[in-house]
């Protein structure tokens, strides 16, 4: 732009008030009335009676007289002879005033009238040098009673300003039933479309159609079709169902409101469902339009199941006037509602029956594939090495969500950072899922050399039991580097499978035993160490017996409940004689694989050994360095030909 289109441009410039204005201007006018006043005098007039003043008149102490007049009353301020002052014993007269007066002050001196005619006859006696009449005004004196009453509606009306969203939106006390709901605005928020949201194929499909519903409703409508209410995205933390909604809101082109569950509660009562309300509303002016709300168990879980919040619990009207919204007399087939929640068993039946969400879209974990595809959209943005491998890393990553993933592509990125690497490489990556699984490495731990000697034992005996047997998961490396909570750690890669076998579970219930087998074995003594061991096999074994039927003397009996219904804190849908067979087959079960675990151990006690001196002298091994020790691996044909 040139100089001269600068020049007949016109400025304008936003002043914006801070909370400091009006005390500022208060201040201000209060200073600007007692400078007219006569401003602050700190050493103001003491006080005194009438009697007084004419005890001091006939004393002839007294040099001058001010008589102030005003409508509201007449004041008399006195000035003692300067001999007086200074002969003066009184402290306080003298820390209040100054030598040139006046010193004290009559606030009241009854009859006008009365008081001229002795002030002229004590100057006609010399009592007093001299007196003067100063008629005032009291306009100083209405200010002062009005100006507080100004700065309180002032200030009221700053503060209802403030608390409405007038005044740059602080407060909400008189917008407290309206929506919280954000709006997408498609021209000017950042979007994010399907192609941003790698894997989750079938996911993206249906939420595609929904898409397709508003932006060509025609196409089902004019064979009988109804476009459906709403749509349910269910799954585990981090599977990227918010993502899916983020994606609906780039692509479809239409109002997009995106709020909470947690934005309807309010300790208010009434505030949920105005909120909802208005919610709806808003989307109805705006129509088509879609309204997604985000962990919406936080509003719609199952009523009745609280007694002690009563009929009038204000989570469930809130949920009630969300359920007449959706699907009551007064709907709108053009607002399509989205939500999405990690715990679909706590939400009520009435919310998730076919004519309000009409669709439950399940968005899984990402397999082998889908991981690839999620690696591939976060590694754009990053500088990595060229023969970096995305199918590698997507198998070292079983059972990660698109969140861990994406935590991942980070942390390699930090590792590589804080090695001064120009690039990131398949190393950094091996770290980040250490880190990201293990913990932080504590290398300057202080661990006695009995301990670390227990330590390697125990972790040796993880990698030698697992690679003896044939439905283990595969080894990776095997470490004695402490790590977060961990002391050692054994790495494997375990096969993903859809459905796990009996044989399956016992080997690897095995191999986890195999930490505490191998101290039985070498030390004749067992510790702490195997606590997370402990706790993974219980689960295991528990899982076995009451969750799915694998248990002989249980027979085909499970007491899984999917719904959510039972509260196994407080009743539990068996005797106690069946409590008593549980805990016998579990305890069974365990035992029976930490004896296999010893047996395996016994024989191959030499390798146990020396396996555990490799790991002390270098702290971590790898699948090859247990090729040269052990030989290939028995079965390991099999996992290949189960990768495959």
């Amino acid at each position: 732009m040139s100089e001269k289109d600068n020049k007949n441009k016109p400025v304008i410039k936003v002043v914006k008030l801070g909370p400091w204005f009006f005390p500022l201007v208060a201040i201000s006018i209060i200073l600007i009335i007692n400078y007219f006043n006569g401003g602050f005098d700190m050493n103001y007039p003491q006080p005194t009676s009438i009697s007084k003043f004419y005890d001091l008149t006939n004393k002839n102490q007294i040099e001058k007289v001010d008589v102030l007049t005003s409508s509201a009353g007449n004041t008399a301020e006195i000035t003692l002879k300067a001999a007086v002052y200074k002969a003066s014993k009184d402290e306080k007269l003298k820390n209040l005033t100054n030598e040139k007066g006046p010193h004290y002050i009559v606030k009241d001196v009854g009859s006008l009238e009365l008081f001229q005619k002795r002030l002229e006859e004590a100057k006609a006696k010399n009592l007093i040098s001299d007196f003067d009449l100063k008629p005032t005004s009291n306009w100083g004196e209405w200010v002062g009673l009005l100006l507080p009453t100004i700065i309180f509606i002032g200030f009221f009306y700053f503060i209802s300003k403030r608390m409405s969203g007038g005044a740059g939106g602080g407060g909400q006390i008189f917008s407290i039933g309206k929506s919280k709901a954000r709006l997408f605005d498609e021209k000017n928020d950042t979007k994010v479309t399907f192609e941003n949201v790698a894997g989750l194929e079938g996911a993206k499909e249906e939420i595609q159609e929904i898409v397709e519903f508003l932006k060509n409703p025609e196409k089902y409508t004019d064979i009988g079709g109804k476009i459906p209410k709403g749509a349910l995205l269910v799954g585990p933390p981090g599977t990227g169902k918010t993502l899916l909604a983020k994606a609906v809101a780039g692509e479809a082109n239409v109002p997009f409101f995106s709020l909470s569950g947690s934005d309807f509660v309010e300790m208010f009562v009434g505030v949920g469902a105005s909120r909802v309300r208005d919610l709806f509303k808003q989307a109805k002016e705006k129509s088509p339009a879609i309204i997604f709300i985000d962990e919406i168990d936080a509003v719609g879980r199952a009523r009745g199941k609280n007694n002690m919040s009563g009929g009038n619990d204000e989570r469930e009207n809130t949920l009630n006037q969300l359920l007449t919204e959706m699907d009551g007399f007064g709907t709108n087939t053009n607002v399509i509602v989205l939500a999405a929640t990690n715990r679909a068993d706590v939400l009520d039946k009435a919310l998730m029956r076919a004519g309000r969400f009409d669709r439950q879209i399940y968005v899984d974990l990402p397999d082998i594939r889908e991981r690839k595809e999620i690696f591939e959209v976060h590694l754009k943005p990053i500088k990595k090495s060229e023969e970096l491998d995305t199918d590698f890393l997507a198998k070292q990553t079983p059972g990660f969500s698109g969140a861990d993933i994406a935590n991942v592509c980070n942390e390699a990125a930090l590792v590589a950072a804080r090695k001064d690497k120009k690039a990131v490489d398949k190393q950094d990556f091996l770290d980040a899922v250490d880190r990201i699984v293990g913990g932080l490495e504590k290398k300057n731990k202080i661990i006695t050399k009995e301990e670390k000697h227990a330590i390697a034992i125990h972790e040796a005996g993880h990698a030698t039991v697992s690679w003896m047997l044939k439905y283990a998961a595969p080894l990776v490396k095997v470490t004695i580097v402490p790590r977060g909570q961990s002391l050692g750690a054994a790495w494997y890669l375990p096969e993903e499978r859809q459905i796990v076998r009996t044989e399956q579970m016992l080997d690897e219930m095995c191999a986890t035993m195999g930490g505490r087998a191998a101290e039985k074995v070498v030390f004749d003594k067992i510790s702490t160490g195997a606590l997370s061991d402990l706790e993974k096999v219980t689960r295991q074994a528990r899982a076995m017996v009451t969750i799915y039927g694998l248990n002989d003397k249980l027979g085909n009996i499970t007491y899984y409940d999917s719904s959510g219904q039972t509260d196994y804190n407080f009743s539990k849908p068996y005797s106690e004689e069946t409590a008593q067979v549980i805990d016998k087959e579990i305890s069974a079960i365990i035992e029976e694989q930490y004896q296999r675990a010893i047996t395996i151990l016994t024989e191959n006690r030499e390798k146990l050994e020396k396996l555990a001196s490799i790991l002390i002298e270098r702290e971590v091994i790898f699948k090859d360095d247990l090729e040269e020790l052990f030989g290939k691996r028995p079965f390991e044909n099999i996992h290949e030909i189960l990768e495959e």
